[in-house]
């Protein structure tokens, strides 16, 4: 074999090492995931008064075998504010999204959602709400 030929070989067997390597970092990224198990993902406020600002806790469980994190919580539309835990959640333990509705400018049923971000399996987690705004006497709709 010639002496040129030999860093070239072994040029393209540390890139091959290296690239498998990388792979298998892949999948242990992959398996760190976990799942979160809420006592309830909808929640009906019933009967709300128009401007009203109402709220709810949607509570949960870290269920798998690593730390949660909850990277994003996001509202369908501006009256629909979530707040998330920012630290992790070990296995085991509890936690809860606070997710507050203002009614003002709105009327009649309310379907809104938060979508959640986390390390679990889905990667998304929806949760909704309800309401009925009934509308201010002698404000036009």
């Amino acid at each position: 074999m010639d002496k040129k030929a030999i860093p070239t070989l072994l040029f393209f067997v540390l890139i091959t090492i290296f690239s498998c390597k990388k792979s298998s970092n892949v999948l242990d990224r992959d398996s760190a995931v976990t799942d979160m198990n809420f006592s309830e993902k909808m929640h009906d406020f019933g009967s709300v008064n128009q401007g009203d600002k109402v709220g709810t806790e949607f509570e949960f469980t870290n269920s798998g075998n690593v730390d949660l994190i909850i990277t994003d919580a996001v509202g369908s539309c501006g009256c629909t504010v979530p707040e998330f835990p920012k630290n992790a959640i070990k296995p085991g333990e509890n936690g809860s999204i606070k997710v507050l509705f203002n009614s003002t400018n709105r009327s009649g049923i309310q379907n809104k959602s938060v979508t959640i971000t986390a390390n679990t399996t889905k990667g998304t987690e929806i949760l909704n709400i309800k309401a009925n705004v009934i509308p201010r006497i002698g404000i036009a709709q």
